[in-house]
């Protein structure tokens, strides 16, 4: 008995083993690409109510548990694309889907069969067309869609919504015709005789008003679909580039330098009520708000920064001061190429221009104007330092929208002592590289899209898709690369590197909704808003960032998007 008592007082002297903590979800053996100040990279991650809570080493299987644990088997783990622009669309019922056609007659195969499902004289529309994509690498014209669909109106708009093809029947209800003047703002092409050929650039809303609407109940599916969508790609935050405070929703087209697919622009109070119901499931989205005029923005009770983690108002936005390549509009300081005296389009005057930023900043705003050309860049990036001249404020991360070409020097000098941001979208680089090799030349061709350039001067760039295509990794392959599609490589001294495309596409863009000390990077504290890659973007062979794959993506730590289903 004493010698089982003195064992019994020798073992309570030894120390206990350390309790592992509890976390909800563990993720080990892996490429932790943490994406903090020193980009470090560590093998795993455990997630606690929704956060980080610890990222290390193989000690984190030891000090932690979970009731789940995935193995990474050592593929990348990284922080969820923030995409700090792009447009999600809804999808009409009387739409057909023409990004997915790879020929016009697959196109019209598409519009033929909606024409007959629908019925004579009902509309047919769809979105997202590029003639680069295309066999005949040309617009589809009038005549074409005058063979689809003869006894229906047809209108298409071009992936971009800067410019639409419509056959006879809509041309006619709309009262286009060889008569018919260039409207302002907009452009109507024509053959040797005149006659338009059915392409409308800019001013699509002189078609797409004709379409009947279709109510927020049509369309509602349609776009949580494109939410959910987004993250298969890895984009776990995105700031929608189209919202508007109507109580009643806003044709797209229905405005200079819209466009759709008889879509509409949704309203905060439609998202706000698809998130109460659905937010746990969807990627965070911080909203721009096109501009409704000083009146009715001042009876609006809300502004920058209003919302929660889940949906938020961001920037007064979008609203164009110019078109873009598309069209291609974007306004220019010397004439497009093979296009004596033609330099693009403008939308409002320097006048409104000032006054919708002046106002927009007295009311609690953010702004974040479209600007493509680059007399567009120089002129907004001017009304901006006007304003905050002479209404100076603190941290306002203003922004430009695209900064497709690079204005003058001492533009993005202002632009860097100001603080004004910019949001860049490299994929352009790629997905319009036919269209800049035919509208522009020399330097202005060569710098398109400039990345390396704005960021030696201190300008903030962060990265986002637009919809040209929605997709992180073509932006990060272009950024990195300077390639388009058929392989043609610009200027590479606008180049950057792997790991500060990333940094743009997660962190970076995280700060421009004032984000950055809660996503953007794996670090404990931040929201677990994670994905994992089938492969490294650090290190494999540039062309296969193209096929890189999103295996994973978590947000909040609940898994929303699981591509290899039952296998993980």
């Amino acid at each position: 008995m004493k010698t089982a008592r003195l064992l019994a007082i020798a073992l309570a002297a030894l120390p206990l083993p350390a309790l592992a903590e509890q976390a909800d979800l563990l993720l080990v053996n892996g490429k932790v690409l943490t994406v903090d100040k020193d980009f470090a990279v560590r093998s795993a991650v455990a997630v606690k109510d929704g956060k980080v809570v610890a990222v290390g080493g193989p000690e984190l299987a030891k000090t932690w548990t979970a009731p789940r644990t995935i193995d990474l088997k050592g593929r990348t783990l990284m922080p969820g694309f923030v995409d700090a622009h792009l447009h999600l669309a809804s999808v009409s019922p009387r739409s057909v889907e023409p990004a997915k056609a790879r020929s016009i007659a697959e196109i019209g195969a598409m519009v033929s069969a909606k024409a007959k499902s629908l019925g004579p004289g009902e509309w047919v529309v769809g979105s997202g067309w590029d003639e680069a994509l295309l066999a005949e690498k040309r617009n589809p014209t009038r005549a074409d869609l005058d063979m689809m669909a003869p006894d229906n109106p047809v209108v298409l708009v071009r992936a971009g919504t800067h410019s639409a093809v419509a056959n006879s029947l809509a041309l006619k209800l709309a009262g286009i015709d060889s008569k018919t003047p260039d409207p302002e703002g907009g452009l109507i092409e024509r053959g040797a005789d005149g006659v338009p050929n059915g392409i409308v650039r800019e001013r699509t809303d002189l078609i797409l008003k004709l379409v009947p609407a279709n109510t927020p109940a049509q369309m509602r599916p349609s776009y949580v679909k494109s939410l959910k969508d987004l993250l298969t790609l890895g984009i776990t935050s995105f700031m929608e580039a189209w919202t508007t405070i109507d109580d009643e929703p806003v044709e797209q087209g229905g405005v200079p330098g819209g466009g759709g697919n008889g879509v509409r622009a949704h309203t905060f109070k439609q998202l706000r009520a698809i998130y109460a119901d659905e937010g746990e499931n969807l990627p965070r989205a911080t909203l721009y708000i096109m501009y409704p005029g000083a009146e009715r923005l001042r009876k609006f009770p809300y502004h920058t920064g209003f919302g929660d983690d889940r949906l938020k108002l961001g920037p007064i936005g979008e609203s164009a001061y110019d078109g873009g390549f598309t069209g291609p509009t974007a306004r220019t300081s010397k004439d497009y190429k093979g296009q004596p005296g033609f330099r693009g389009t403008t939308f409002m005057s320097k006048a409104a221009l000032h006054e919708m930023v002046e106002t927009s900043a007295s009311l609690g705003w953010q702004l974040g104007i479209h600007a493509i050309g680059d007399e567009a860049i120089d002129t907004v990036a001017a009304a901006y330092h006007e304003v905050l001249g002479a209404h100076p404020k603190k941290d306002h991360r203003w922004f430009l929208s695209h900064f497709t070409m690079l204005p003058t020097e001492q533009t993005m000098k202002t632009m860097a002592a100001d603080g004004v941001w910019t949001t860049a979208q490299p994929n352009f680089t790629y997905n319009l590289e036919g269209r800049y090799l035919q509208v522009l030349d020399g330097e202005r061709l060569d710098r398109i899209n400039p990345m390396a350039t704005p960021i030696a001067h201190g300008v903030n760039v962060v990265m986002s898709s637009d919809n040209l295509p929605i997709g992180p990794m073509v932006g990060l392959y272009a950024a990195v690369t300077r390639k388009g599609m058929t392989g043609h490589q610009f200027a590479l001294k606008e180049a950057i590197t792997r790991e500060e495309a990333i940094r743009l596409y997660t962190a970076k863009a995280a700060a421009l909704a004032w984000d950055e000390g809660k996503k953007g990077s794996i670090e404990p504290g931040k929201f677990a808003d994670l994905i994992v890659l089938d492969r490294d973007p650090l290190t494999v062979p540039e062309e296969q960032l193209l096929a890189t794959k999103v295996d994973l993506t978590f947000v909040g730590g609940k898994l929303v998007w699981n591509r290899l289903g039952e296998q993980e």
